[in-house]
């Protein structure tokens, strides 16, 4: 196997907490380097007691992108592989030995496994792929905020390769502020307005902070973008101006709305089962039969971000209990409410609804 040099890079604030277990898991790199933006803590004293290599710097106005890029450019020219990560990250044991064995000379990017979220139970929320190990030279990051790397190097970019194994943990500060990403995401959709990427984040936003009609005035335009493409990410917006006009009072408009996300991306579990709620609010029981049923049919987790967490845990299995239930097949229900407490074990609603139809079914 070869040996590459390889950097992992940071930026850092007031993240005392989490150095310990972050440098642990980076130390199998040559070299660890992190920006630190303004820690008033311990993190900076701790991260060079770790072993870090620790620079300093003040930024404003706050911008992730600038952020990054002058992180990176601390990493010494000669280094091969440069891996971004933040410091409440993790990497699983032997991550270093994956990543060599999938490089080659004419590889410029690297993608691998990402936990973005845990359930309180500890089992994986959302899940998806990520690419943040890249080659030395040759790209930036771009935007102010959800910041990704661009190509800007000289000639054509190298194979990007997926690594098999290779699994980084997200374990998120929950008292962490997201106050500054819609004002970043405003500034950038000004910047690149054209970018559809920037508008799905900032329609997204808007409907996190439930207004509901910027929400939807955004989304449309990124869907009425020649560039937005990408099926996933354009049945996400379809489905999220769905919960707006939902918000908004607009049933059937919002049934429309998922019909043609379904239409879209019909090989994604969210949309079938973002209409399979919507008819459980509405007691409409075979329907919720219907579309659980397509939604279980998709077998294959999806690599994207796209991929909600819901959908491939207990919920399918638990609108098919209840639904089978309020049709009076209690057999099946019992069987699908079993399925959904294997799914969720800690849940103590899934754990008593599995009693009451086991006791149903002896009566």
């Amino acid at each position: 196997m070869n040996h590459y040099r390889i950097c992992v890079y940071a930026i850092s604030k007031n993240e005392e907490r989490f150095v310990k277990t972050w440098a642990e898991s980076m130390s199998e790199a040559d070299k660890m380097i992190v920006l630190d933006t303004g820690s008033t803590d311990g993190t900076v004293e701790q991260l060079r007691a770790c072993g870090a290599e620790v620079h300093t710097a003040h930024f404003d106005p706050w911008r992730f992108d600038t952020a990054r890029n002058r992180s990176l450019a601390l990493v010494p020219e000669d280094y091969d592989i440069c891996v971004c990560t933040d410091l409440d990250e993790r990497f699983h044991p032997g991550w270093r030995e994956k990543l060599e064995a999938a490089w080659a000379e004419d590889v410029s990017l690297a993608n691998y496994r990402y936990t973005w979220n845990f359930a309180p139970d500890g089992s994986e929320g959302v899940v998806f792929w990520i690419e943040k190990a890249h080659a030395r030279h040759g790209f930036e990051w771009v935007h102010p905020v959800h910041e990704v790397l661009r190509w800007t190097g000289s000639g054509a970019q190298g194979r990007t390769v997926s690594v098999p194994g290779m699994q980084l943990d997200h374990h998120a500060d929950l008292s962490k502020s997201r106050a500054q990403y819609l004002p970043l995401l405003e500034l950038s959709v000004r910047e690149e307005p054209m970018d559809d990427r920037n508008l799905h984040y900032l329609g997204r936003e808007y409907m996190y902070h439930e207004r509901w009609d910027d929400c939807i005035r955004t989304l449309k335009q990124h869907l009425a973008l020649p560039t937005a493409t990408w099926r996933d990410e354009r049945a996400a917006s379809m489905r999220f101006i769905a919960r707006a006009c939902l918000a908004k009072g607009q049933r059937e408009e919002a049934r429309g709305w998922y019909l043609r996300a379904i239409a879209e991306a019909p090989h994604l579990r969210e949309g079938w089962l973002d209409l399979a709620r919507l008819l459980y609010d509405g007691g409409e029981w075979e329907g919720v039969l219907y579309f659980t049923g397509c939604a279980l049919a998709i077998r294959e987790r999806p690599h994207s971000y796209i991929c909600e967490a819901a959908s491939w845990g207990s919920l399918p299995h638990d609108l098919r209990a209840i639904a089978y239930f309020r049709t009076g097949r209690c057999s099946e229900a019992l069987e699908e409410a079993r399925k959904a407490l294997a799914l969720a074990p800690g849940e103590e609603r899934l754990r008593k609804n599995v009693e009451i139809l086991e006791q149903l079914a002896q009566s």
